[in-house]
């Protein structure tokens, strides 16, 4: 286990999650004097609270990103919309709805009897409030506070696809790489902050009720201790602007994100990676100068950045993706990582299928199994389109399980990719695409526009250019895949950097 790297999540963790909290209850405190002195303004804010939570944690989390970034250009503000602001404010508005009922239903549960005592005895309405309402409605109020907390702490784990740092990096990467020992780290080490949050929260809360100072006292030390833990193990970048490499979330892309981050740090570069990202999250942190530099697909750029709907030669691509973007391109790295569909052999031959055309006889009575984007992307209508696919079910998986759901029988076909190593550990059968509806994918590496003028930097990348082959890039991917004797993504991209120190 890395203690240094597990400590330096959980604290961003805390970090994170303290904020949303505490952002939560100041937003809180006037929307709560408000449905009090106006009691029809009640169900218009409890109606909103719970409408947003409705809405799904990575929905919510995800829905920041773009809202921020379109803020940023219309404004002219240089807002940081990738990572802590864009999870900081959706976990604050996750968090509203359980302290505002705690706080409503405490205030308005006070004996009316007390309230009237406390009106014969001349106190003003401030007074009222501070010295009996605010008492006798602590326990309630808390309660709500405490559940906020753990829904936050949770919720906090689905930061790392915005590029927020959280316990979520252990889940995310070690699903995309069936480390399980790394997805129990995040787990266990979430539900562990959680339970010893809601614990402290606790005794303030029974403390408040039954007058007890020292469980007040022991249960605001335990927070403050723990907020000494996340500022003790806070990350401290030596760089005052470190580069930041991206990735999106999946094994390959950790494994070129450790690739470029060694051949920087090498030259000298301080380094910051932001992995997990989404598809088009990470296109947009890009050009928006958010990351310095990571690998993306030509097919992905040319149908989902460009809106493309033809299969442009790899310099008109290049051409066209610098002019609109503005983003730079180093160069191909020398593999194509394309989206192909595959099928388990016995299931192909007794089918008779060897191409998508042959599928498309067969496809009403087999099931589909894509990752998640998939079934959204250009590429998918093109293959329909051309080829008239009409499959009885589909369903969408993380990448790993749709490999495991092949395997097993509950997917008869799969979204797969052309570098990943398992096509010929599995033995599975690459369907051919006579009609090209496909385009080609070769792994591109970008860099920002504000890197893109920096000589210094893309010389430090060009040895990459031309020295990862298909076949060593496959190699790295099934090394972290396999069941049996994994390696990191790190040692992964140690196998390629063998050959780009080769090529140098």
């Amino acid at each position: 286990m890395n203690w240094p790297l597990l400590l330096e999540r959980l604290s961003a963790h805390i970090a994170l999650s303290a904020a949303a909290l505490g952002l939560a209850l100041l937003i809180a405190l006037p929307l709560v004097a408000l449905m009090l002195a106006r009691r029809r303004s009640r169900g218009p804010v409890l109606g909103v609270a719970s409408l947003i939570q409705t809405i799904p944690a990575l929905a919510l989390l995800a829905l920041f990103y773009p809202l921020l970034l379109a803020l940023r250009q219309a404004s002219g503000i240089d807002l940081p919309v990738l990572g802590f602001l864009p999870a900081l404010l959706a976990l604050t508005l996750y968090a509203l709805l359980p302290i505002l009922r705690g706080a409503v239903t405490g205030l308005t549960g006070v004996d009316a009897d007390v309230i009237e005592a406390a009106d014969g005895l001349g106190m003003t309405r401030a007074q009222r409030l501070l010295q009996v309402e605010l008492p006798l409605a602590a326990p309630v109020i808390m309660a709500g506070v405490r559940t906020a907390a753990v829904w936050t702490i949770g919720a906090a784990t689905l930061a790392t696809p915005v590029g927020a740092t959280s316990l979520g990096d252990f889940i995310f990467s070690g699903l995309q790489t069936e480390d399980w020992v790394a997805v129990a780290t995040g787990c266990i080490a979430a539900a562990a902050l959680a339970i010893a949050v809601d614990l402290l929260l606790a005794s303030i809360e029974h403390g408040l009720a039954k007058g007890s100072r020292a469980r007040i006292i022991a249960g605001a030390a335990g927070l403050a201790l723990i907020g000494v833990l996340a500022v003790a193990g806070a990350h401290r970048s030596t760089a005052a602007h470190p580069v930041v490499v991206g990735a999106k979330n999946f094994s390959e892309q950790y494994i070129l994100a450790e690739l470029i981050s060694d051949r920087l740090k090498a030259r000298g570069y301080a380094v910051e990676q932001r992995s997990g990202l989404g598809s088009a999250v990470a296109f947009r942190a890009l050009a928006a100068g958010d990351i310095d530099v990571y690998v993306d697909y030509a097919g992905t750029l040319a149908t989902t950045i460009l809106k493309r709907d033809d299969n442009p030669a790899l310099p008109e691509l290049i051409r066209d993706l610098q002019g609109r973007s503005h983003v730079g391109v180093v160069g191909p790295l020398g593999f194509e990582n394309a989206y192909v569909l595959a099928m388990r052999r016995d299931t192909a031959e007794r089918l008779g299928v060897k191409s998508i055309a042959d599928l498309a006889r067969v496809s009403g009575r087999l099931t589909l199994g894509s990752d998640i984007e998939f079934q959204t992307r250009p590429e998918w209508r093109a293959v329909v389109t051309a080829y008239g696919l009409r499959f009885g079910h589909a369903r969408a998986y993380e990448p790993t399980f749709m490999y495991r759901a092949l395997a097993s029988g509950t997917a008869d076909v799969i979204s797969a990719f052309s570098s990943d190593g398992r096509i010929a550990a599995q033995g599975l059968v690459v369907l051919a695409d006579p009609r090209h509806a496909i385009p080609g994918y070769d792994a591109l590496l970008l860099v920002s526009p504000r890197r893109r003028a920096d000589a210094e930097f893309l010389a430090s990348l060009r040895p990459l250019v031309g020295s990862v082959p298909v076949d060593r890039m496959r190699a790295a991917n099934l090394a972290v895949d396999r069941d049996a004797d994994k390696l990191t993504p790190k040692a992964a991209a140690a196998m390629l950097e063998t050959r780009s120190t080769m090529s140098k």
